[in-house]
Order: C-alpha cells, then sequence, then structure tokens
C-alpha cells in the first residue's frame, strides 16, 4: 500500500500545481489572456501542451487496459495523430490564426453562418462533458482506489475539485504551463514502469514469449470486432481530424501562439511525442497482461492495468512519484477541457447574445461555466461506467467520438478545401450527420432486438460506422451546395485554400523555417513508417 513517503511526493506535487493556478491568477483582466495566454505561447510549450491535454484517462488508464486486453492495435490512434498533427499546422493553423478566431466554432461563423457556430458548441460541449470530463474523472476514481486505496467517489472528488480550483483562478496560461511540467513528470513516470516492468518479466523477449503473437502487432483483420485494419484507415482518421484540428480543447494550443511558424513548429513537436505512447502507455499494458499470466499480479480487469503495476512493482517513493505522473496527466486534461469549455461558453454563447459585456464580466462567466462543467461531469460518470460504448476506457471514448466527428470534420474540411460549399450545404450536412449519430448513441443505450434492422444498425464496428456517416455528410454537404447559390465573397476569401498565396514573396528567415519544418516533418512521416513495418 501507499507508505507515508509516497503520500508526502503526491501531496508536494499537487500543492504545487495548485500554487501555479494562484500565481497565474493575480493577472488576467483581459478575456484574451484568461481564455488565450495572451496569445504569446512558443512552440515548445505548445507541443509539450498539445500533448499533455491529450494525455487524459483514455491514455493512462485506457491505453494500458487496451494493450493488456489486446495488445498493440490502439496505438494506430496515436501514430496517426502524429500525421494529423502536421496536418493541423501545415493545412489548419494559417486559416485560423489568419482569421484571429479565438474559438473554431467561430471559424465555422465566418465560412458559413452563425448557426454553424452554434452547433459546434454546444456539440463540443456535449462532446467534452461525456468523453473527457466524467471518463478522467472516472479513470483518477480508479487510481485512487487501486493505488491507494481511496474509495472511487472520494478520489474522484479530490480529482475534479483540485483541478478545477487552479482552472478557474488561472485560465489558459496556467493550464499550458502546468501542462509543459505535466509532461514530462508523466513520460519519467511511464518510463519508470516500462523498466521495472521489463525486469520483473526478464526483459522483452520473455514479453514477446508470454504475450499471444497478434498482441505484437498493430494491425487486426477487417472482421475484427473492435480495431479493424480497414476502420483504421477509413474511420480512424476522421475521427483524429476532428479531434485535432477541429476540436477547440486542442486548437486552442496553437491559437495562443507568438506566431504561424511557432504554431506550425509546435504541431510538429507535439507530432513526435504522439509517438511515444506505444512504449509509454501500451507496452506497460502488455507486461501487465503478461505478468499476470505469470501469477505475478492479479488484474480483476484490464483498466487497471497500470495502477496495478505501480502498485505491485514500483518501490516506496518512487511509487508515489509516479503516481504524481498519473495524477498530473488527468489533472491536465482535465484542465484543459474545463477551459476550453469555458472559452465556448464565454466567448461563442454568452458573449454572442450580451456584446458589450465588459472583460471582467466575461473572465467571470467563464470561472462560474467552469464550476458548472465541474458538477456536470460528475453526474455524467455514471453513463459511462455502464457497458453500452465498448470494454475498455478507451473503446468508450472512441465509440462516442465517433458518432460526433463525421459531420464536423466533413464540414471543416470541405470548408477550407473547395470554395463552392455553402451555408445550406453545411447546415444540411451536420443536420443528417446530428440525427445518424444521435439516433446509433441512443440504440447502444437502449439495445434493440436481435435480428431487427436498428440492432444491425449498432452492430457495424463504430469506425466503420463513422467512415460511412462521414461519407453520407460529405455527399450532403456537396450536394446541397451545388444545388444552391455560391457563397459570398466575404465567406471565403482568407478562409479557403487558394494556391495564389503560395506565390507570396517570403523574407530568408521566413523560407528557412519552412524548409527547415518541412525537414522535421518528414521525419516525422518516417517514424511513423518504421513503426508500421516494425510492429506490422
Amino acid at each position: 500500500m501507499f507508505s507515508n513517503l509516497d503520500w508526502v511526493i503526491v501531496s508536494i506535487y499537487i500543492a504545487g500545481i495548485v500554487a501555479i493556478g494562484l500565481f497565474y491568477s493575480r493577472k488576467k483582466e483581459s478575456s484574451d489572456e484568461y481564455f488565450l495566454a495572451s496569445r504569446n505561447t512558443g512552440w515548445f510549450v505548445i507541443g509539450a501542451a498539445l500533448f499533455a491535454s491529450n494525455i487524459g484517462s483514455e491514455h493512462l488508464v485506457g491505453l494500458a487496459g487496451t494493450g493488456a486486453n489486446s495488445g498493440l492495435p490502439t496505438v494506430q490512434f496515436e501514430i496517426l495523430a502524429s500525421l494529423i498533427l502536421l496536418i493541423l499546422g501545415w493545412f489548419f493553423v494559417p486559416y485560423y490564426l489568419a482569421s484571429k478566431i479565438s474559438t473554431t466554432p467561430e471559424f465555422l461563423e465566418k465560412r458559413f453562418s452563425p448557426f454553424a457556430r452554434y452547433y459546434l458548441s454546444i456539440i463540443s460541449i456535449f462532446a467534452y462533458v461525456i468523453t473527457k470530463i466524467a471518463v478522467t474523472v472516472m479513470a483518477g476514481g480508479i487510481v485512487f482506489e487501486t493505488l491507494m486505496g481511496i474509495d472511487f467517489w472520494v478520489g474522484a472528488l479530490i480529482i475534479i475539485l483540485l483541478t478545477g480550483i487552479y482552472t478557474i483562478l488561472g485560465g489558459l496560461k496556467a493550464v499550458v504551463y502546468t501542462e509543459t511540467i505535466q509532461t514530462f513528470v508523466l513520460i519519467f513516470g511511464s518510463i519508470v514502469v516500462l523498466i521495472f516492468g521489463l525486469n520483473e518479466l526478464g526483459g522483452w523477449n520473455n514479453m514477446v514469449e508470454i504475450a499471444p503473437v497478434d498482441f505484437m502487432s498493430v494491425w487486426r483483420p477487417s472482421d475484427h470486432p473492435e480495431f479493424p485494419w480497414t476502420g483504421i484507415i477509413f474511420g480512424a482518421p476522421i475521427l483524429g481530424i476532428w479531434y485535432w484540428c477541429t476540436d477547440q480543447n486542442i486548437v486552442q494550443r496553437v491559437l495562443s501562439a507568438k506566431n504561424i511558424h511557432e504554431a506550425r513548429r509546435g504541431t510538429i513537436f507535439a507530432g513526435f511525442l504522439k509517438i511515444t505512447p506505444l512504449f509509454l502507455f501500451v507496452m506497460p499494458g502488455i507486461i501487465a497482461y503478461c505478468l499476470n499470466q505469470e501469477g505475478v499480479l492479479q488484474l480483476e480487469n484490464s483498466d487497471q492495468a497500470l495502477p496495478v503495476l505501480v502498485q505491485t512493482l514500483l518501490p516506496s517513493g518512487l511509487r508515489g512519484l509516479v503516481a504524481a505522473g498519473l495524477l498530473a496527466a488527468l489533472m491536465s486534461s482535465l484542465a484543459s477541457v474545463f477551459n476550453s469549455s469555458s472559452t465556448l461558453v464565454t466567448l461563442d454563447i454568452y458573449k454572442k447574445f450580451k456584446p458589450h459585456s465588459s472583460e471582467k464580466e466575461l473572465v467571470f462567466v467563464g470561472q462560474v461555466s467552469t464550476a458548472i462543467l465541474v458538477v456536470l461531469g460528475l453526474l455524467s460518470i455514471q453513463l459511462i461506467e455502464g457497458g453500452f460504448f465498448g470494454g475498455t476506457l478507451f473503446v468508450k471514448i472512441q465509440a462516442i467520438q465517433g458518432l460526433i466527428s463525421p459531420p464536423i470534420a466533413a464540414v471543416f474540411l470541405l470548408g477550407i478545401f473547395n470554395k463552392r460549399v455553402n451555408n445550406q450545404g453545411a447546415l444540411a450536412s451536420l443536420g443528417v450527420g446530428f440525427v445518424l449519430g444521435m439516433m446509433r448513441f441512443f440504440l447502444l443505450i437502449f439495445e434493440p432486438q436481435e435480428g431487427t434492422i436498428l440492432h444491425l444498425l449498432v452492430s457495424i464496428n463504430f469506425l466503420h460506422y463513422a467512415a460511412y456517416l462521414f461519407l453520407v455528410c460529405t455527399v450532403v454537404l456537396i450536394g446541397v451546395s451545388y444545388l444552391t447559390p455560391p457563397p459570398d465573397e466575404s465567406q471565403t476569401k482568407g478562409l479557403t485554400y487558394d494556391p495564389s498565396q503560395n506565390n507570396t514573396k517570403k523574407s530568408f528567415e521566413e523560407e528557412t523555417q519552412d524548409k527547415t519544418d518541412k525537414i522535421l516533418s518528414g521525419l516525422v512521416v518516417l517514424a511513423v513508417v518504421a513503426v508500421w513495418v516494425i510492429f506490422r
């Protein structure tokens, strides 16, 4: 069990993180500073913040859990993220920064209409509460219960209240700088678990021998119930485009950049970091499976893999440090979602109805909305705990994201790369996508009778369903757009891809930065290909 030394280390760490929030609460007079860190963030902090804000419950607990349950196929979501982060940096960021938006729904308003903005804001807030806040708090409860012997709900309350405090007080600046610290604490802790686990197993070769043959492959057959290769190729990128290129929780980090070069390089740095979960999070899950087979430890369920490893293998003191790393990532992910959600509530909803609100009023509304989200997150845990959306935490969150991401990904992608798509097409696509997504959502909850058409609808793999839904939304978007008048020039100029923009004369420094970024991006691509080949 946890020793006194472990408790001291965890307490000091958490107190330090909250202190940072208090430090940044001293000066946050403007909404731009509170929500976007004064748009003055460098590439290193952006990259670390992108990585840390993504490393939440589905990574700490979920990836290790799926590693213990099925091996390496979940790594595909991580390495695909490396490629999609490059798409964010090279193709989306230029239009986001040029349009001087504060939120991604604001971009949809400029490109299409206010309704498109409201739709994305509301759907994003719903998604944050269900797929991020509730799942992250649930994972925190699992860590406290398994590792520290504290009741699940007490642990959940501790994690959500402490995170809520420093997020409410400090805003995005507190979030991005604590994320940077927590990224390295997390990486250190995960490396320690990996080393101790492999040592207990007797090395890499023993792990490969004990684990089932298919555990060490990232590819699965097309009829695999969770991660078919067809779903990975055609469905997973859709979830990735939505999450990494349009989701406020992620894009808010690049919107805080000093300039386009810092933003792009931050996405490239994050692309490199996203290769590491293969070793940091999934491999420990496989190690836990092997140790369970050898009788060294006991797993009641796969989602306990990582905390059980820490509890069983690490000595006192080091156990507390790694536990601090686990809690760091949970708090980091939760804080970023709190801040992004409150940004949407304040700037996309409240300010639209009260456009003359003072800066202090906007900051106050952001703080109140964060407090409300804390409560909603706790209330929605019961839904996620049910078996509606699959077994492990990681599958649950991906399954829900697969229902909401296709129409949003279609509207953003075609909105930027096709000048002809218009507001009517966007609204039709979002409407059709919402109906088909929510229909499956409720069918998963109420479980239709086997043999019926409705049961067939829910039996489709979630990644395949995302691909089908994206195709339908794309056809609707293009079809309706071309049957109705084209958009005004004000809705496309500077907001859509224009080849002539590439002919703009650049300074020597800009040319050098672009060349360096292209080389670094190429290295990210090579790293992804290497993983695909080595673990084929």
